[in-house]
């Protein structure tokens, strides 16, 4: 939620218009004019007794005024009063108190006259009185012995003081006293009570009166409280009755509401136009009562009606005369309701309709001075000239008076006068002075010259020209110097000469020309008009989330004139930043760091020029976990349940979800708390399932969405009677741990589950279909019994049974548990082997008989091993190898064999216990597979056409070798593959000579071993026959020769400078294709070959084996 706030320039622009029209009326100071009092004393003046008393009276005239005072009605001679003296050039009087004086020696009515020989003007009737601030008088205060649930009302009864006193109650330690619903303080300050509470009862209950004129307080004798409940009345008594004497007797007796105040069924109140109107109603009653106001045949003014006390109090501020009627207020609680009707008149002192103003005439003009003013009862008006009621005022033949007018005509210079219009009823007056000024004078404008205004674009804009002049002069606008005059719509011309335009645009701009004259002369004045563009806020902070301790920025980014310079402030609620180093004011932006609740408000960015004003808000809210939830009652007391109510902790901004309620067993398991229930957040209350003999305290964790709160204070704690169990231990299992015994376990039941002292198990067990009766045995709290002397592995019926000290628990069901397991007696039989190939076999058994388990069948296992290979006569280590089968299976797979090998393998049965006996060894065979790749492959002996080659037989033959395969195939200088050769080798064989080979190559050779399954995997190698010695010996005697190697430094010559050449074409943007040859030495059975041309296939060398030279 983003706010937004604009401070219009127009608003502004009014406000001087209005005080340039006020303005407008003015004479000028160098002109004769009569008085006017611009200063004066409340008409209700109370002064503090103790400073000296200053009553003010100011005016302004030309010639400057005389002042004289009146005081109870008579002169007021201040030059016999040494105490009294009247400022220099100032009507105000100062009565010196501090040296002597006493203020109740100046108590009186008080009126000022200014004077001069234009006229007189007066000041209204000003009642100056010393406030008083009287001490409570001594009085002896008994004791309040009230009884629990009843009313009470402490009277205040302050002292009258001049203003009347604030009223507070406090305690000794000067603690205001809690008030609420049930307890409040009423308009006339004395404090009652709806119903009496026994934490009511104190001894200091003070009523405190402060009188602020003489910032004084005064203090009443304390007053004692003693409330006495009905549990200590029957405390007392207890003795001689019995429980059922007094059980369900309520300790209070409830009430239906009665009121305190006002008393009787109907009242009435007066009040003055414009004040606030206050209605109070206080009821007793028990439970306390609730008040509501409402309006006979009406509605309670919006937005002026407010509620106070706890609704005791109706408050209207600003009452009119339709805020008359009947206002009816209603209490009400369980039992029933009370209501009064109090009868409302609002009356009226007198208010202006029309005030008279100041009235400046030229020699023979004609003119009016209006008074009118409203009231209740309705005013009477009367005038006065100079001070001096009309009637035995000087005659003067150009007025005449009608009623609430005075009308001018035809006037003469001795007809400046100042004229005084009283209009007053029973609740008030008004006084209002206004001159009557005949002068003779050319027009004058007292705006400066050449006056500047600066405009926001789009806002109206309102050109001063104040002027005076009688009689009053003409005024007219031009724009420009030689401008034509201005009309139209486009402007409006004000009668105090002000030009306005109402919506100012860039053409508006320039220089502006106003002319006054009438028949005495004429006068004109330039001002200057420039239009601005407007102040904008184009990026505004928006309305944000953040958790409690988090960061948060709000954005404030602005567009302005560019001749105006801004200034961004920024507000929290309408206050200023808080002093804290956590707030970063940054160019465009507001950043917190570390935020807390007391951050959570509205954030204003207000960017001020000199002409316009922006702002912009938005809303920060802090977030997170809810404050523990307190004040935690139990209530409805019984066996089984209690009720639970607690109130919740503030939410800091995230709704309360749910309510999580834990428990404390003090009695079994203290310190620890468990999880009890939980209830929705709207929740406040909650009925309790319990569990006897458990001494109960509860506590309360409320959740949001931002997670959990603390855990709130404990309850008070609550023990419940003992019972029988309610309930049998879980998980109760018969398992024998030996062949001939029975362990019966179980989970005890918790502390909680117990439900009383002496907790012990009843242990029941019988063979399955065997035994009739039940044996039983009574244990201490344990967890487990063992029973012996039983058969191996027979079902029996089992039961557990909680008991306490006050019986058993219900009956509980029974579960089959087994005795004691032993190992199985019979191996599998029929053991079958089938040989799916070379690695993987099947075998399969006949299942045991099931009594010759003798326990829990948990499957078969197998366990086989190799014997020897076939292929070789040594023997090795045997390693065995196990595989199991769970359940009743008959078959399984035996993965992982090796070829051509013998093996062996038996089969046993698996229970609890352990294994059973093997069966019979049986012995299969694998058959043969492909063996695997030489040991090595080693070349020697290398001529110029011959190579030697030697091998290893394969470390896993995996069957009878048959033959062993070489391929072989030259590589070229190009590393292209020549054509491919094949050669069988006898198995027996384990060298080879290879002749007729060329010189100076390079062959390759890959080489594997065949069983009659197929060929094994292959190894390669890599050799080069030696170059021929004579080509060898031809080689090094050219290149010794001297041709030779100046051929070979030119061909290099050539080779760089050719090198260069390609460079700079290169640098210059040639390009050169360039084929790149990639093949790889692959197994030649998948090599593509060329056709018998003579040419290679394209081959890539990964990596050379022998390291001869080439």
């Amino acid at each position: 939620m983003t706010k937004k706030m604009s401070i219009s320039t127009s608003k502004t622009s009014l406000v001087l218009f209005l005080c340039q029209i006020i303005s407008a009326l003015d004479v000028p100071l160098d002109l004769s004019q009569p008085p006017t009092i611009t200063q004066q004393s409340p008409k209700d003046y109370i002064v503090d007794p103790r400073e000296n008393i200053v009553i003010q009276c100011e005016a302004k005239g030309k010639p400057p005024p005389s002042f004289s005072w009146t005081r109870n009605g008579t002169h007021f001679d201040i030059d016999k009063d040494a105490q009294v003296t009247m400022k220099p050039n100032s009507g105000t009087l100062v009565i010196n108190i501090m040296n002597g004086g006493k203020a109740e020696a100046y108590e009186g009515v008080y009126q000022c006259t200014a004077r001069n020989e234009r006229g007189a003007a007066i000041s209204n009737n000003i009642v100056v009185r010393p406030s008083r601030s009287p001490l409570w008088t001594k009085e002896k205060l008994e004791p309040n012995h009230v009884r629990e649930g009843d009313s009470l009302v402490l009277h205040c009864r302050p002292p009258v003081g001049l203003p009347p006193p604030i009223i507070f109650w406090m305690d000794n330690a000067f603690q205001r006293l809690p008030q609420s619903e049930r307890v409040s303080q009423g308009l006339n300050g004395d404090l009652y009570f709806s119903n009496v509470q026994p934490e009511d009862t104190r001894e200091d209950y003070i009523c405190y009166a402060r009188f602020n004129h003489t910032q004084t307080i005064q203090q009443k004798q304390p007053i004692s409280v003693k409330v006495f409940s009905m549990d200590s009345l029957n405390d007392t008594i207890a003795a001689n009755l019995s429980d059922t004497d007094i059980f369900g007797a309520k300790p209070v007796t409830e009430r239906q509401p009665v009121l305190l105040t006002p008393t009787g069924s109907t009242s009435t109140k007066v009040e003055l136009r414009g004040n606030v109107l206050l209605l109070e109603c206080i009821a007793a009653g028990l439970p306390t009562p609730v008040i509501r106001w409402i309006k006979e045949g009406g509605e309670l003014p919006a937005n002026r009606t407010f509620f106070e006390n706890f609704k005791k109090t109706l408050k209207i501020i600003d009452v009119s005369e339709a805020d008359s009627g009947n206002y009816k207020c209603i209490a009400r609680n369980a039992l029933g309701s009370v209501h009064h009707v109090i009868s409302v008149t609002v009356k009226a002192a007198p208010y202006w309709i029309t005030a008279p103003r100041n009235l400046v005439l030229s020699p023979g003009e004609d003119g009016t001075l209006i008074c009118r003013a409203n009231g209740n009862p309705k005013p009477s008006i009367s005038w006065l000239a100079n001070g001096v009621p009309i009637a035995i005022a000087p005659e003067d033949p150009s007025r005449k008076v009608d009623g609430d007018t005075i009308i001018f005509s035809h006037v003469q210079e001795r007809s400046s006068a100042v004229y005084q219009c009283n209009a007053s009823n029973e609740y008030g007056y008004l006084l209002a002075n206004a001159f009557v000024n005949v002068l003779a004078e050319p027009p004058r404008i007292l705006t400066p010259a050449n006056k500047l205004y600066q405009v926001i674009a789009d806002s109206p804009a309102l050109l001063d020209c104040a002027y005076f002049g009688s009689p009053k002069p003409e005024i007219e606008w031009f724009k420009g110097v030689k401008g034509s005059i201005l009309r139209g719509n486009e402007y409006v011309f004000h009668d105090n000469g002000t030009l306005e335009i109402p919506v100012a645009q860039k053409n508006n701009a320039g220089t502006y020309t106003c002319v006054a004259r009438n028949e005495l002369g004429k006068i004109q004045n330039e001002v200057q008009l420039e239009i601005k563009d407007p102040t904008m806020i184009i990026k505004q902070p928006e309305y944000k989330v953040i958790q409690r301790y988090g960061q948060v920025s709000f954005e404030c980014i602005i567009k302005h004139d560019s001749t105006l310079l801004p200034t961004v402030t920024w507000l929290k609620d309408n206050d200023e930043l808080p002093d804290d180093e956590r707030f970063l004011v940054g160019k465009d932006n507001l950043t917190i760091m570390n935020v807390t609740d007391k951050d959570d408000g509205t954030y204003t960015c207000i960017v001020n020029t000199t002409l316009d004003s922006v702002s912009a808000s938005a809303v920060l809210t802090v977030v997170a976990r809810p404050n523990p939830p307190f004040d935690l009652e139990l209530t409805g007391q019984l066996e089984r349940s209690i009720d639970l109510s607690w109130l919740p902790g503030d939410e800091n901004n995230s709704p309360i979800t749910s309510f999580v309620i834990e428990f404390e067993d003090a009695l079994h398991e203290p310190g620890v708390w468990r999880y009890q229930t939980e209830v929705p957040g709207s929740q406040t209350t909650a009925q309790l399932k319990l569990s006897p003999y458990v001494n109960y305290a509860f506590r309360v964790i409320a959740v949001n969405r931002i997670g959990r709160s603390q855990p709130s204070e404990p309850s008070e704690q609550y023990l419940t009677k003992s019972a029988s169990p309610d309930e049998n231990p879980a998980n109760v299992q018969g398992i024998g741990s030996e062949p001939d015994n029975l362990v019966i376990t179980w989970e005890p039941l918790k502390g909680f589950q117990s439900n009383g002292p002496g907790l012990q198990y009843k242990v029941s067990w019988r063979q399955k279909d065997v035994d009739d009766e039940w044996t039983s045995v009574i244990v201490a709290n344990v967890s487990k019994y063992i029973v012996s002397g039983t058969p191996t592995f027979v079902p029996y019926e089992v039961k557990v049974q909680a008991l306490n000290d006050l019986g058993y628990a219900p009956e509980p069901s029974e579960v089959i548990g087994h005795s004691g397991e032993d190992l199985p007696m019979v191996a599998p039989g029929n053991v079958q082997v089938h040989v799916i190939n070379s690695t993987l076999a099947k075998v399969h058994w006949d299942p045991v008989p099931l009594k010759s388990v003798r326990g829990h069948l948990q499957g078969y296992k197998v366990y086989y091993w190799k014997v020897q290979s076939l292929s070789r006569r040594s023997r090795r280590h045997v390693e065995k190898k196990i595989l199991t089968f769970r359940g009743n299976k008959t078959f399984g797979m035996l993965p992982g064999l090796e070829p051509y090998s013998s093996y062996k393998l038996n089969v046993r049965v698996v229970n609890g216990k352990g294994e059973g006996p093997a069966s019979p060894d049986k012995v299969f065979k694998t058959p043969e597979g492909v063996p695997s790749s030489p040991s090595f492959l080693k070349i020697t002996n290398p001529t110029l056409d011959s190579l030697t080659l030697e091998w290893g037989s394969p470390t896993h033959p995996n069957g009878v070798l048959t033959s062993y395969t070489l391929k072989f195939q030259p590589i070229n200088n190009t590393h292209e593959l020549g054509p491919l050769v094949e050669i069988r080798i006898p198995a027996n064989e384990s060298s080879l000579i290879l002749k007729n080979l060329n010189y100076s190559t390079r062959y390759k050779f890959y080489f594997n071993a065949q069983t009659s399954v197929g060929s094994g995997s292959q190894i390669t190698e890599e050799a080069v026959t030696i170059m021929d010695e004579a080509m060898a010996s031809r080689q090094v005697d050219i290149a010794t020769q001297g041709w030779f190697i100046g051929l070979m430094c030119a061909v290099a010559l050539l080779i760089l400078i050719l090198l260069i050449v390609c460079f700079i074409r290169r640098n210059k943007g040639g390009k050169y294709p360039v084929k790149e040859k990639e093949d790889a030495h692959a197994d030649p059975e998948i090599q593509p070959m060329k056709e018998d041309d003579g040419t290679f296939g394209e081959y890539r060398l990964f990596s050379f084996v022998s390291s001869a030279p080439i």
